[in-house]
């Protein structure tokens, strides 16, 4: 893309003395004239390049421009370098890593030592993730709609929206687009999608960012209380945090947290295979107990 290969033109001036136009075309494999026009594309944005015609010219930022020839710190590169690698954890390809060489051109040392933080963002669906994820980043940059079957907790359906946004929250990813079965702005996942693909142009529209915050999406529609014993106490710092509950004498734990939706509750309870209690809410403590009479009848059966 253009406006990667400015940012790696620019990298380079700061950090060289000198380079040529050959040097750079090699560099980012165009040809000397796309060079030449990405020199100008500079030089209209304000920066003051230099260019010296013969055997020991070449290309240069002028040198009352700046005090420190570095564009970015040691720290920079390796937190720039570590999410590109969170990139292509996701992509498929070495491509961002391929960016990050060029970014760092002539500045090795930069580098050194910054392997120590790795990052991630693929999931067990990997290979058909790194495919989605490829396509709608397309989709996004032409401008395609995208449509796709859906699978929710509501049901299944057809969709086709207007991609605008990729985003990983939650360790999931999702896309946020304008649905047109909906007239609206959804989020979907992108692990529920099957059949993605392609389906015409369309003209963007004002989207706003979606707002994500915890209170919007999660909101604490009921108020737990439960009876956790102790030797799970990891699993409560971990999903809910340190403050989520209080030990006790007796050695359970009190556990209080505020949870979306009641079907949420009742999975969790029972993933401590009958050692937790449920307190609060009454109404779900009788469908636990509901529940129970339902799991006695089906294992009983002889």
């Amino acid at each position: 893309m253009k406006i990667e290969r400015l940012i790696g033109i620019l990298s380079i001036l700061l950090q060289s003395d000198k380079v040529t136009a050959p040097y750079l075309a090699e560099k980012f494999e165009v040809s000397r004239r796309t060079i030449n026009r990405d020199i100008e594309a500079l030089c209209k944005a304000g920066i003051p390049i230099v260019t010296e015609q013969g055997a020991c010219g070449g290309i240069s930022i002028m040198d009352g421009y700046r005090i420190d020839r570095t564009l970015l710190t040691s720290a920079d590169m390796q937190a720039i370098l570590a999410g590109l690698r969170s990139l292509d954890s996701v992509s498929g390809t070495n491509r961002y890593a391929q960016l990050m060489e060029k970014l760092s051109a002539g500045t090795q040392t930069l580098l050194e030592g910054s392997s120590h933080i790795l990052i991630d963002l693929a999931s067990w669906y990997k290979g058909t993730l790194s495919e989605k994820i490829e396509l709608i980043h397309q989709a996004i940059e032409q401008e395609k709609r995208i449509c796709f079957h859906y699978y929710s907790p509501g049901g299944e359906s057809e969709r086709r929206i207007e991609p605008y946004y990729l985003i990983f929250q939650w360790s999931s990813w999702y896309v946020w687009g304008w649905c047109l079965l909906k007239n609206d702005c959804r989020l979907f996942k992108l692990n529920r999608m099957t059949e993605l693909q392609m389906a015409g142009s369309f003209e963007k529209r004002a989207v706003h960012y979606p707002d994500l915050s915890t209170e919007r999406v999660f909101p604490a529609n009921y108020q737990v209380r439960a009876l956790v014993p102790s030797k799970y106490k990891w699993r409560l710092i971990e999903e809910y945090g340190v403050y989520s509950f209080a030990e006790r004498p007796d050695g359970m734990c009190e556990f209080s947290f505020g949870f979306t939706d009641k079907d949420s509750i009742l999975t969790w309870i029972l993933s401590f295979q009958g050692e937790a209690e449920l307190i609060e809410p009454k109404e779900l403590r009788d469908e636990m107990l509901h529940i129970g009479n339902e799991l006695l009848k089906k294992y009983r059966k002889t």
